[in-house]
């Protein structure tokens, strides 16, 4: 497997890899962007990221905490993503984020006229319906 025998690899490398971001470019991004830390220090791009920390992510309104389980430096499929990243995010986070999205899809502007059918059928999946 990609990173077999490696001590330690890029942080922006090993974020793509495991699917936090999209692109390198975005991982780079939000590492110099102060939105990824570890041990509550902002770190570079280049820094080498070793097995047993944890990063903190930045994003949106959550915080998400992905424990390093092993490195790796290729982008791997989603089956393969938990091999090497543990989620240890708190379910209160990922709530926090259901919720916020749903204030967005329930406040309309004054204005804008009645829900369209696309509209209604994110309503009702936010609210549990049918």
């Amino acid at each position: 497997m990609a990173g077999d025998g490696v001590e330690k690899t890029r942080l922006d490398r090993w974020l793509w890899a495991v699917r936090q971001f999209k692109t390198r470019t975005l991982a780079t991004e939000a590492c110099r962007g102060g939105k990824v830390r570890i041990r509550d220090e902002k770190v570079k791009p280049s820094y080498g990221v070793k097995v047993g920390e944890i990063v903190e992510i930045q994003s949106g309104p959550i915080t998400k905490r992905i424990e390093v389980l092993g490195l790796i430096d290729k982008r791997v499929g989603a089956k393969l993503v938990s091999e090497f990243s543990a989620d240890l995010t708190p379910p209160e986070e990922y709530e926090l984020l259901r919720q916020t999205a749903a204030q967005k899809v329930l406040r309309r502007d004054r204005g804008l006229g009645r829900p369209t059918k696309r509209d209604r059928r994110e309503i009702e999946r936010l609210l549990g319906g049918d």
